[in-house]
């Protein structure tokens, strides 16, 4: 976890924030996703990112070939296991039905807030599984310093917020002026003419930060899913314990690869 307020010296004291995405899939690209938003903001001296959180969506969400929230947890856990930054919510999994995404930052944001500044009363009334998300550092922390929950997102999310009936304007408006946008973007993309465009994002445009990923990771759920019905190796895609594990679930109808022997020619 990090609390690093001492090694960043920037002239206006950065805000202390925790990255939220919003997972239909597994792992794949996502904890990349994390760690460039990350180094961003720090770059920037604007922010100090303290941890990342990853809530899975509900299965009613009903999105082709999502696999189910436990096959889902189970291979966020596994592909967590060596991050001591980013964490695993599962509340939004528990709840009775999908959740919208407004709900799901003002719950996190709300618990975390509330943690901060009254650790105890939260630990006694909370559910103790309802707080593995939040870290023993924070949790114990003498610092009450509010943290904000910024949705990190790529510019296909963004730019649903321009498709007629897919979000109400009251939860556009929500998400992005009261918590915060961190949208990875590729080079060549034009984000700032959709903010532009878009009356509600230009008014809150100072709380969306727009981050390019220089180096494309042209890596997809759906590439993936593909490569593991046609029985192609997906090793270095994913980690091998989320590899395991998907072969030995039969999630997405994953044909297991036949080994392969390279020939090397002997001039080399």
């Amino acid at each position: 976890m990090l609390r690093t307020i001492s090694q960043l010296t920037p002239v206006v004291a950065p805000f202390q924030i925790w990255l939220k995405h919003q997972s239909v899939c597994s792992s794949y690209s996502v904890v990349g996703c994390y760690k460039i938003a990350r180094d961003h903001l720090h770059r920037m001296g604007t922010h100090i990112v303290v941890g990342g959180v990853i809530s899975p969506v509900h299965d009613a969400y009903a999105k082709k070939e999502l696999a189910s929230a436990t096959h889902r947890c189970a291979m966020l856990r596994l592909a967590l296991q060596n991050n001591d930054w980013i964490r695993l919510s599962t509340w939004e999994i528990k709840q009775n039905g999908w959740s919208r995404t407004r709900i799901t930052l003002q719950y996190h944001q709300n618990l975390l807030n509330s943690m901060v500044f009254d650790s105890n009363n939260i630990k006694h009334n909370i559910p103790i599984e309802d707080l593995e998300w939040i870290p023993e550092n924070i949790k114990n922390s003498s610092d009450r310093t509010p943290i904000q929950i910024k949705l990190l997102c790529g510019a296909d999310l963004l730019e649903s917020f321009g498709i007629y009936d897919l979000w109400m304007d009251e939860d556009i408006d929500a998400i992005v002026g009261e918590h915060g946008l961190v949208v990875i973007t590729r080079e060549g993309s034009n984000p700032n003419k959709f903010i532009y465009d878009s009356d509600i994002l230009s008014k809150h445009m100072h709380n969306i930060h727009i981050v390019t990923e220089w180096i494309p990771n042209e890596v997809s759920s759906s590439k993936i899913r593909r490569a593991l019905k046609r029985g192609e190796s997906v090793r270095y895609l994913l980690q091998d314990a989320v590899i395991d594990y998907v072969y030995k679930q039969g999630i997405y109808d994953a044909k297991t690869t036949a080994s392969t022997i390279i020939h090397i020619p002997r001039s080399w």
